[in-house]
């Protein structure tokens, strides 16, 4: 079964009295342990296609499901609770709460899902050292660089352990030391922990760690490219 199925995807905005096609039926999988990217030129549906996928978002028409579950018939209620549970999410603007530390916008996330406080702890120094970032921990995010708040980004969307991290142009605000360093640690936390990763990008560092590219044009699929290596 695969973990992510889209049939059919399709997604109409309304401006004015003109109906834009974002999406105009988008049909693929995405399996465990996937490192795959999204990519196409501004327009195409990247982010669109990602934000239904996680649920931020109803698709006009068509159907996708994460591990066999239908988000379509989930009340707005129920997918935000799946969202909580299921899906980590990594943003370009970051996101971070500024009035917590780099620790406790980590621990966020495992608070609001009821997890005891030790064992909050325990996850996120666990996840803060797995990641060599235990120096960061109590730091607030304007003492931190564009970098180090994108790690602890990604360190949030992992404390859950979720089958799937979406990322939505991690990179796009990072210099190339930044970029190669946040990519390092993803693709290791793929190998490692079997999280699958879905990334919208136009980055070609992005791009040539993936092992999957999906094309994206005017909100249909291209081309799909699988790497050899």
């Amino acid at each position: 079964m695969a973990l992510i199925e889209t049939i059919n995807v399709t997604k109409h905005f309304i401006q004015g009295e003109i109906v834009v096609k974002a999406l105009r039926g988008i049909t693929f999988t995405i399996n465990n342990g996937e490192f795959a990217a999204l990519v196409g030129p501004s327009g195409s549906g990247k982010t669109t296609l990602l934000n239904c996928i996680g649920a931020l978002d109803r698709p006009t028409s068509g159907s996708i499901s994460i591990n066999g579950r239908s988000l379509e018939t989930m009340k707005d209620k129920e997918l935000s609770n799946f969202r909580l549970y299921e899906i980590g999410f990594v943003f370009q603007a970051y996101n971070l709460i500024p009035v917590l530390t780099a620790k406790e916008n980590v621990e966020y996330v495992l608070l609001l899902q009821g997890v005891p406080k030790k064992e909050i702890e325990e996850r996120v120094m666990a996840l803060f050292n797995e990641m060599d970032m235990s120096d960061l921990a109590n730091r607030f995010p304007r003492e931190l660089s564009g970098g180090q708040q994108q790690r602890v980004a990604v360190a949030r969307s992992l404390v859950s352990n979720p089958n799937i991290v979406l990322a939505d142009e991690p990179t796009a605000n990072l210099d190339s030391k930044n970029a190669d360093i946040l990519l390092d640690i993803m693709y290791s936390m793929c190998e490692k922990k079997g999280t699958a990763f879905l990334f919208s990008t136009h980055d070609t560092r992005v791009m040539n760690r993936a092992k999957r590219l999906i094309r994206l044009r005017d909100g249909l699929i291209e081309s799909e490219e699988t790497s050899r290596t």
